[in-house]
């Protein structure tokens, strides 16, 4: 999250000036190869490309000023008259099709998965008829704050900015510009034309695998990597389609050379439109990371699982102070503190939506129930997966015994809120899941460990949630005590075991939040200031909370056609933003993995319930 700065123009005349150069951020697919990934447009368009990994400066920020940022056009020359997009069946492989009047283009858009140099592979195939095509690569390196120099080489361009140098092979003649390449070419049916991008150094040459039986075969190694790695689900319900395709979403948000996960691969994507809610979320917030280590442990993705509960045990094993605790809320991919949340002013942002903020202000913040979130994920690899290690289960007990003096914080809580800190139900409520599955896995495996402290603190936490966290006039659990706002975070309550989902508190507590924070299965987070202006959509996890929390309380039929409905809201290739707009719009970074892996839960519960 971050906070606004500056005077800018109105909020009307930037948005009118805006509108008409964006797709809307629905519009979108997803490529990747566990290290970075792009989003294109269904206008062929790379608009998102930061190159090497997820966190480093874009290479293409048209999606976030569509006149300077840096993109990769890709379409016919003639009048469209409609396009489509969609997946290779179980794959990461988009393909994006054009009708036009002369015929039928499809670009089919790929990043291969494996060592050596980072690709991005666009293969332009005639369907039928004859059609033009015209290409323009405009690199805009670090944020769009550069311009790469563009070189004519044999088989391409090579473009060459301050820190770094994209290699482009063409099947096709690319005139160059100082700073751009493009090409104007017919395509007969069954004709294809073949684009290669590496990510390199200025000594490359231009890919030399350009002829079509080597993008043929990164082709197939590609869509043979994804195949074979969803074979090991085990989820074989009523909702297969949307339950893989947020799994293989997770997948690409997996940084596999260190097991991290990362919240989106975007970053300044409005919340709002105009609004100042434009955040960078390329980092590894510890309680999204757990999350999906739940959904791809639930879906038998062990070894993805593994890797990161690694990465984790590296964050325990350093150095904090005693005021901060032993873990952050959110590191790089490399474990690191994320950098200073800053404004690249000279970006005009989303339709308008400014500030662009890169790097993130809440990294320094206190968040207690990331704790609950780390150790539950640790507690459920533990009992399904290899298992964790003697010093892993010492640094559980090093943060624990933290945990056990620290509970009692005012903090900022799940939703980051800038308005001060504050005694929040759901902070507490993690604080106490995190001890409870201490003794669980103390006393399941035999290990060492106070399990006498670590009760009576539970305990204590369980009556101070009854107590202070339950407003009795209300019928309801609030936010944080001695308050009457309602937050949808306690819909977890029965599902990390606080409460029976039978609980008259709870179903009182659903009552009054669907009352309040439900619109037609959609649920705002919360209804109350927060200390940033403007306002917020629905958000799409907390609603597929609510499909859960209905699941759990018996109501089935309302749990079915609740989530039926979200299916509803995601993008035309079943991918979802954080949030929805009044108009059913996405919004907010894209695609999110919370929302996803909220998605796997809900519906693997569902289906279990269902018989």
């Amino acid at each position: 999250m971050g906070a606004a700065g500056g005077a800018r123009p109105g909020r009307r005349a930037r948005l009118a000036a805006a509108r008409v150069s964006y797709l809307p951020i629905a519009e979108h697919g997803l490529i990747g190869d566990l290290r970075s990934a792009a989003l294109v447009g269904t206008d062929g368009t790379v608009d998102w490309f930061c190159p090497g990994r997820f966190d480093a400066p874009s290479a293409f920020a048209a999606v976030l000023d569509a006149e300077g940022g840096g993109h990769w056009a890709m379409a016919p020359t003639c009048e469209v008259a409609s396009r489509s997009q969609f997946y290779y069946p179980d794959s990461a492989v988009l393909v994006t099709r054009f009708l036009t009047e002369h015929g039928i283009v499809e670009v089919q858009d790929f990043m291969p998965v494996g060592d050596g140099p980072q690709r991005l592979v666009r293969r332009v195939l005639n369907v039928r008829g004859e059609v033009g095509m015209r290409t323009e690569i405009v690199p805009r390196p670090g944020y769009a704050r550069e311009r790469a120099a563009a070189k004519a080489v044999p088989g391409g361009v090579l473009f060459t900015g301050e820190d770094l140098t994209l290699a482009v092979g063409s099947s096709v003649g690319l005139a160059t510009g100082d700073a751009d390449a493009s090409a104007e070419f017919d395509l007969a049916a069954g004709e294809s034309a073949l684009f290669v991008l590496a990510v390199g150094d200025p000594s490359d040459d231009v890919p030399d695998d350009l002829a079509p039986s080597d993008v043929d075969a990164l082709f197939d190694a590609t869509l043979r990597f994804w195949r074979d790695w969803l074979t090991s689900s085990t989820y074989t319900g009523r909702w297969r389609e949307m339950v893989h395709r947020s799994a293989i979403t997770l997948k690409l948000l997996t940084h596999e050379p260190t097991g991290a996960i990362v919240a989106a691969p975007t970053m300044g994507l409005p919340e709002e439109l105009g609004g100042e809610r434009n955040w960078d979320y390329r980092y590894v917030w510890l309680r999204d990371a757990a999350f999906s280590l739940y959904a791809l442990l639930r879906l038998g993705f062990t070894r993805e699982a593994g890797a990161f509960v690694g990465w984790l045990t590296d964050r325990f094993a350093e150095p904090r102070d005693d005021e901060s605790g032993p873990l952050r809320v959110m590191y790089t991919i490399d474990g690191d503190p994320p950098p200073a949340e800053v404004e690249l002013e000279h970006l005009s942002g989303y339709r308008g939506s400014t500030p662009v903020l890169v790097g993130n202000g809440a990294g320094d913040q206190l968040q207690l129930d990331v704790y609950g979130e780390i150790i539950d994920s640790v507690y459920l690899y533990d009992k399904y997966g290899a298992g964790i290690s003697h010093d892993d289960w010492q640094n559980l007990c090093g943060a624990i015994d933290w945990l056990r003096e620290h509970w009692d914080r005012p903090d900022e809580g799940i939703w980051e809120t800038r308005g001060g800190r504050g005694d929040h139900v759901y902070s507490r409520l993690m604080c106490w899941v995190a001890l409870e599955r201490m003794i669980r896995m103390a006393r399941r495996r035999g290990l060492p460990g106070d399990l006498s402290g670590w009760t009576t603190t539970r305990d204590e936490i369980y009556h101070q949630i009854m107590d202070r966290g339950w407003d009795a006039e209300r019928g309801s659990f609030v936010q944080r005590y001695d308050a009457t706002t309602l937050d949808a975070s306690v819909l977890l309550m029965p599902m990390v075991k606080f409460v029976a989902p039978t609980e008259p508190r709870f179903l009182s507590t659903l009552r009054a939040i669907e009352e309040e924070l439900v619109v037609d299965t959609l649920v705002f987070r919360y209804d109350a200031p927060d200390g940033i202006d403007g306002d917020e959509g629905t958000f799409s996890m907390c609603s597929f909370w609510y499909v859960e929390a209905l699941t759990r309380a018996g109501r089935l039929p309302e749990a079915r056609v609740a989530l039926e409905k979200m299916f509803t809201y995601a993008n035309h290739l079943g991918l979802y933003a954080e949030e929805i707009g009044l108009t059913g719009d996405q919004l907010g970074n894209f695609p999110q993995a919370f929302t996803h892996l909220s998605l796997i839960s809900a519906a693997i519960n569902l289906d279990r319930a269902l018989g």
